[in-house]
């Protein structure tokens, strides 16, 4: 049964028509010509027509600005290709994009929804979008497969699309309820002013004749791997933390594998040592599990029996000197507590737009999920930094284990099925530095989503036997793992970046437009509400989203199908982006600490600073090369394709998205968020905590390519628009 003609498109069809008319028989064969002399009588000239010399010079204008439009548009198009042609060139050609099988199910995908747009662009121009031909009515060979595709479509094509459309919609709408709920429980904290409370609090600073022994014994740890922009700012701001020297122990776990990172870090752990810090540096011979053995290794040490409480800072981690008494005194009384969590604050969040997207994320994830989890459940996921472990807890749930790469996530599960309980500490801060380029923020996305995929295939039986109760395992399995780490991702790649276009071909099959663009909407406010001053940048942040879920998708298919990607662990890349102001508190703080205990620096650090200038001497002042990312460029063409069908379609909510997600597409695509590399140097200088660099530079030539394409094209959809 052919489908009921369209008589709206048939009416835009014969305006746009009688507007071509009417430009080619009026328009271009007048000339408007302004004087400001007084006009001769009309009676004199009523009779005269334009003289075939004006004639050919209106039609030469008229050509000239036609070819001036196709030459700038001609000239972006360049641009973009040389711009596409040199990322390509500079790419590594083992990137797991070009490699993997979602690369080649999406290449396939583009390949088709081209081919259908040649085909809707013939049938268009023919006018079967209005009146479509049936079966038995075709005359020629081209309208008989038009005919016979539009009963394809719709027979066998269209209904399994609209259902699993209709499957992603209602997962959609679950997890936009999950966040409503946790915004509510968010209102309802901050309007009862709930927080947990510790049982005593330590004095600041130091006390005259105070009891050491009322301090309990902690252990700090900081694990690393090649981290040469940030190893001096973290061990530096834990080894002048307000907590009594003798009641804590520094260890700066190296796993490096670069032997001048080897040389600086053992520097600087000497100099604290020369300090009276109590500080060792441990570096492992056999290096294996990441981070996971690298803490297992550590904990394995005799002398750990000493302590009660083990604190964790990443690298790029500085916790404020207070920090240890603000956190310890929530274990006083609470013999079941085995983890007291902190917020991370980050001292780059307004460095580029990738960062200030980033700091939207992450602010709805403490402000939101991990303090309504905190203090309404006892239970959220160990964010693998910047919190304090009781030892015993460590232990009576089997330690850190190497099977996943999300170890922080593993023993956070492992410890609640055990029956201990979680404190999160929203009003303490831990500074830290978000991802500045989109590959070191990819490659941390990909991590953070294969990880828990793999830790719920090993750990979803042991959930089912544990003890705990029924709304526990609730929690964990549906919650927890499958609606915030799986049917996310799921949806959100499956829904905008396949089904959405599909729909455009598939005419059929509909997506309503509250989908596409009002719900969306209101859950982007709703993300930005914990970062107020972030709200310019929501749109942005809706797009952004959309566009990792590409990377999101394929991180948690490798996870969940034990792919080899999902057992990479890749240091994320940091800039040091620490202020200096900071870096000379650090210098302070260190000389007013060795004041107060009456040590002399050792005549030797004067040989550790020169050691420490190594530094500046071994680093090689590389010029990065930005990326071109595959998957996200063959979806942005997808969207593209798909977002000039809607346009012959004539559908408003759906081709703007399309178009302005396919933009984003591309931007990401081309690597053109976040740092740009191109031509930037590190300039370092000498010495502890003077550390310089040059703020990052744009890639102008491939900012400008692509903002004139971009352009372009919006000049032709408003023109078309005008039509």
């Amino acid at each position: 049964m052919s489908p009921a003609p369209n008589y709206e498109f048939q009416e835009w069809w014969n305006k746009q028509r009688d507007h071509n008319h009417q430009f080619f028989t009026n328009d271009l064969l007048s000339l408007q010509i302004t004087n400001p002399l007084p006009l001769p009588d009309p009676a004199a000239d009523k009779d005269r027509s334009p003289s075939a010399r004006q004639l050919s010079w209106l039609c030469l204008l008229r050509f000239q600005q036609l070819a001036n439009c196709l030459a700038s548009f001609a000239n972006a198009s360049l641009l973009l290709l040389r711009t596409a042609n040199r990322r390509i060139l500079s790419t590594d050609s083992s990137s797991d994009s070009s490699a993997s099988r979602l690369y080649r199910v999406i290449k396939f995908f583009l390949f088709l929804v081209i081919l259908l747009l040649c085909f809707e662009l013939v049938a268009f121009f023919k006018g079967w979008h209005f009146s479509p031909p049936s079966v038995a009515e075709a005359e020629a060979a081209v309208e008989l497969v038009y005919a016979k595709w539009l009963e394809i479509r719709a027979d066998y094509l269209a209904p399994p699309l609209q259902s699993l459309a209709n499957v992603c919609i209602v997962l959609f709408l679950v997890q936009s309820v999950d966040r409503v709920v946790l915004i509510l429980g968010c209102f309802w904290i901050k309007f009862r002013k709930l927080k947990p409370t510790a049982a005593m609090e330590y004095p600041a600073g130091r006390v005259e004749g105070e009891n050491v022994e009322d301090y309990p014994m902690v252990l700090v740890q900081i694990p690393m791997c090649n981290e040469r922009e940030v190893y001096q700012q973290s061990i530096a701001a834990v080894c002048i933390m307000d907590w009594p020297k003798e009641r804590m122990l520094v260890q700066v776990l190296d796993d490096s594998d670069d032997v001048n990172v080897q040389l600086l870090i053992k520097a600087e752990v000497q100099k604290w040592q020369h300090r009276g810090v109590h500080i060792l540096y441990r570096h492992r011979l056999i290096r294996t599990g990441y981070k996971a053995g690298n803490l297992k290794s550590a904990m394995n040490c005799d002398y750990v029996k000493n302590y009660e409480f083990v604190a964790i800072f990443d690298a790029d981690f500085q916790p404020a000197p207070d920090f240890l008494k603000k956190t310890i005194p929530h274990f006083k009384g609470n013999d079941d507590i085995a983890l007291v969590q902190t917020r991370w604050a980050f001292v780059n969040k307004d460095e580029n737009l990738l960062t200030r997207l980033q700091n939207i994320n992450l602010s709805f994830h403490f402000e939101v999920e991990q303090q309504v989890n905190g203090v309404l459940i006892n239970f959220f996921g160990f964010n693998g930094t910047a919190g304090v472990w009781r030892i015993e807890a460590l232990e009576d749930c089997g330690g850190w284990l190497e099977r996943t790469t999300v170890e922080d996530m593993d023993i956070a599960v492992r410890a609640h099925l055990s029956g201990w309980k979680f404190v999160y500490l929203n009003d303490v801060k831990c500074l830290c530095e978000l991802p500045e380029s989109y590959e070191a923020y990819k490659k941390q996305q990909h991590r953070w989503h294969s990880g828990p995929m793999q830790l719920f295939r090993l750990c979803f039986f042991d959930i089912l036997r544990s003890k705990v109760s029924m709304g526990k395992k609730a929690n964990l399995i549906f919650l927890f793992f499958l609606l915030r780490k799986l049917i996310l991702p799921f949806y959100s790649f499956t829904l905008f970046c396949i089904i959405l276009p599909l729909t455009m071909f598939l005419p059929e099959a509909q997506l309503p437009a509250w989908v596409v663009c009002y719900v969306p909407g209101i859950m982007s406010v709703f993300n930005i509400l914990p970062a107020p001053r972030s709200f310019p940048f929501i749109v942005p942040y809706l797009l952004f989203e959309n566009t990792m879920s590409v990377t999101k998708f394929n991180a948690m298919i490798s996870g969940l199908f034990r792919f080899g990607s999902s057992y990479e662990w890749i240091v994320t890349k940091k800039s040091g982006r620490s202020s200096e102001a900071d870096l000379v508190a650090y210098e302070k703080e260190s000389d007013t600490f060795m004041e107060a205990t009456s040590l002399l620096r050792s005549s030797s650090d004067s040989g550790l600073e020169e050691l420490s200038k190594l530094e500046a001497t071994k680093k090689s002042l590389k010029t990065k090369r930005n990326r071109l990312y595959r998957k996200e460029l063959a979806l942005a063409f997808i969207l593209l394709t798909a977002s000039v069908r809607s346009l012959l379609s004539a559908q408003g909510i759906h081709f703007y998205f399309l178009l302005f997600q396919g933009i984003s597409f591309l931007v990401v695509g081309l690597d053109l968020i976040g740092e740009q590399s191109h031509g930037s140097m590190v300039d370092q200088t000498m010495g502890f905590g003077d550390e310089r660099r040059e703020a990052p530079k744009p890639a102008p030539e491939d900012v400008k390519s692509c903002a004139v394409f971009c352009l372009c094209c919006v000049m032709l959809i408003a023109k078309q628009a005008e039509a």
